[in-house]
């Protein structure tokens, strides 16, 4: 664990950023007496990204439609003329 002072966190703060991007932890100290600890933030697992089903959802909401036919039934079912 590195160590800085007050003074370094005012004066050399890239520094101080620097460290604790590259995942170390920093002790600050003032008048010689440890008093904070700066810590990088744990990063949160990766999500699982979940690709919806959309030729499950088309036939669900158009079950008389086939998948070879024309998608005119849709566009006529959108437009509200169906």
């Amino acid at each position: 664990m590195k160590t800085a002072t007050v003074r370094d966190l005012r004066n050399q703060f890239p520094l101080v950023a620097r460290w604790i991007e590259e995942g170390e932890s920093v002790e600050i100290t003032r008048s010689g007496k440890p008093f904070a600890r700066l810590a990088p933030i744990a990063e949160p697992p990766p999500r699982e990204v979940v690709m919806p089903d959309f030729l499950a959802r088309m036939r669900q909401d158009f079950p008389d439609t086939k998948g070879s036919s024309s998608l005119q039934s849709i566009v006529d079912y959108d437009r509200g003329d169906r």
